[in-house]
């Protein structure tokens, strides 16, 4: 069975991304609205398969339909879209803000290919239902070798 190899980043993008998430935690405590990238958030996934699909489930809660995209190719899987926030009560104040709101992305790179005409998406009760079928590695072919 062939597994699914998801890349999360580089280790420089590592390291840059705790840096904007610390700055911007930091900035979050005074308010849902500081925001230093434009990736704040990465939705929580699962992820498992079958011998000929591969399903993909992410946590949106919050995240409006038409604020969420999808877009698939043979070898990778994009969601990303934004999470936008509520401003508190009349004048009220916040004491705690932990919810992230912001944009958000996942990118997955599938080693096995998918076949991009078959792929369903639902969105149902916040969570993002996606399921796509692996299509067959082609068969290997002799080349003949002439000689001149």
């Amino acid at each position: 069975m062939d597994y699914i190899k998801i890349r999360f980043t580089n280790d420089l993008d590592e390291l840059e991304s705790k840096l904007d998430q610390t700055l911007s935690g930091m900035f979050h405590s005074m308010g849902p609205s500081f925001s230093f990238s434009r990736t704040t958030w990465k939705p929580q996934l699962d992820i498992y398969e079958t011998m000929d699909k591969i399903f993909v489930m992410a946590e949106l809660a919050g995240v409006d339909k038409d604020d969420l995209e999808l877009e698939i190719n043979p070898r990778a899987v994009r969601i990303f879209g934004k999470r936008t926030p509520s401003p508190p009560a009349g004048n009220g104040r916040y004491r705690l803000a932990e919810i992230q709101y912001g944009h958000f992305e996942r990118i997955l790179y599938m080693r096995t290919p998918i076949n991009t005409e078959t792929v369903s998406a639902r969105y149902k009760d916040g969570f993002l239902h996606v399921e796509m079928e692996k299509t067959p590695y082609p068969a290997k072919q002799k080349v003949p070798i002439t000689v001149e």
